[in-house]
């Protein structure tokens, strides 16, 4: 991989990791057009991934220091429940890496049909939370907090949007726009990292493979790009995700979900 791929790559998933457009589907696209994969692919995933979630710890750092200093206090407040709630949603994605790790990993090197799929789905998904009208809700509860959970563990389908699918899901039970897409970023930092470390063991294992075709200067560039690219989309899609415009990210997974099925029927 040459840095401008990495550049590429890296700017492509900053920006569609919080935009309801799927960043693994978007890079599994990217990957499959400069022609890389096996662990040269994984070890870049990692590396953008982990930018990612740093834009997300920069561009959201006061609710996180909100929440560390409720937190500390020992309390049952609403920052303790807080964190209780991204612990709850963080179980049903736990459970999909612990034991079905492999078989998720068989479905993103199935070529880009399942992609174009879950596209379409991650479309419908935007298009219906953007026209349901459920009675809204002051708080994310427990059950709520589950319930996107289950939506997130969805979306390690590649295509399917995981900000996408928390979001909507989220609106569809009736949760505040506000609060949602802060809720929606901050519940993915642990599996991130969580999904990094492992995935980092496994590289470290077979240093060999990983470094022989990544150079570090393609990682940096592709970290970099993700990073400050990240950092823009975040803001952006707050923004968004408040004035209710996701439908027409939904147009636009329902475009790109068809282009992709018609190639990969054709090729």
């Amino acid at each position: 991989m040459s840095w401008i791929e990495a550049v590429i790559l890296g700017i492509l998933q900053g920006l569609t990791e919080y935009l309801p457009v799927s960043s693994s589907g978007h890079l599994a696209i990217g990957s499959a057009l400069f022609g890389i994969e096996g662990e040269e692919n994984l070890t870049f995933t990692i590396v953008v991934h982990v930018a990612t979630v740093l834009s997300t710890l920069v561009i959201l750092w006061k609710e996180i220091d909100w929440i560390f200093r409720g937190l500390f206090k020992f309390q049952m407040n609403e920052e303790t429940k807080y964190v209780l709630n991204i612990i709850v949603s963080m179980i049903p994605v736990g459970i999909i890496g612990l034991f079905f790790k492999d078989y998720v990993e068989k479905i993103f090197g199935s070529g880009l049909l399942i992609v174009g799929i879950m596209l379409l789905l991650t479309a419908t998904l935007l298009i219906f939370s953007y026209y349901a009208k459920p009675r809204s809700k002051e708080k994310i509860s427990m059950r709520d907090a589950f319930i996107i959970g289950l939506a997130q563990a969805c979306a390690v389908m590649p295509g399917l949007s995981r900000s996408g699918s928390t979001i909507a899901t989220g609106l569809l039970l009736g949760n505040k726009k506000e609060t949602l897409a802060q809720f929606s970023f901050l519940m993915v930092i642990p599996p991130i990292l969580g999904e990094a470390l492992l995935s980092g063991m496994e590289i470290v294992k077979d240093a060999s493979a990983a470094n022989a075709e990544m150079s570090i200067g393609a990682l940096i560039a592709g970290f970099l790009a993700a990073f400050i690219s990240g950092c823009m989309a975040c803001k952006w899609m707050i923004n968004i995700v408040k004035k209710g415009k996701l439908v027409y990210f939904g147009i636009y997974c329902a475009i790109a979900g068809a282009i992709t099925i018609a190639v990969s029927l054709l090729n």
